[in-house]
């Protein structure tokens, strides 16, 4: 298991403004008519239910939005990992999600190399266990609207 590196007071400071930020006035929230690509998840320890919905043509995503009932955690994740989707090929938003859980168990990577952008902030969570699963449901509202398209 990877070490675990602290965080910062300034950078946990950055953290919490950046979650105000999106908490206050989130980014894609609301409905996506002409989504090609429906996902949810739920949490149910404290009742997050988070939906991502994705408007995809030829492999890449042209749009995002995420809607539902969700804490401030869950919701600013939500609304930059929406910001960070647009133009990405579905492999590279799995990536996004996949170095984000990376952060998310504490591990610590070049934000070059993850791409994670401001999502990067979010590692100051392993320090509190209990919010990681509100970060990552928007990942896994993300994956499993990639996964279930074409199942209907």
């Amino acid at each position: 298991m990877a070490e675990k590196t602290p965080v910062s007071a300034p950078a946990s400071q950055l953290y919490q403004r950046l979650v105000l930020e999106h908490y206050r006035r989130p980014r894609n929230r609301g409905s996506l008519p002409d989504a090609t690509h429906r996902g949810n998840a739920a949490n149910p320890l404290c009742g997050d239910d988070l939906t991502m919905a994705l408007k995809v043509a030829q492999r890449r995503i042209e749009a995002a939005t995420f809607s539902g009932r969700c804490c401030a955690v869950s919701q600013a994740v939500a609304s930059l990992l929406t910001e960070a989707l647009k133009g990405k090929a579905l492999d590279e938003a799995l990536r996004l999600c996949s170095g984000f859980r990376a952060l998310m168990r504490g591990e610590r990577a070049l934000e070059a190399e993850t791409g994670l952008g401001e999502l990067e902030q979010f590692g100051a969570l392993t320090r509190f266990p209990a919010r990681v699963p509100c970060a990552l449901l928007p990942c896994s509202a993300l994956e499993e609207a990639i996964a279930s398209a074409g199942k209907d």
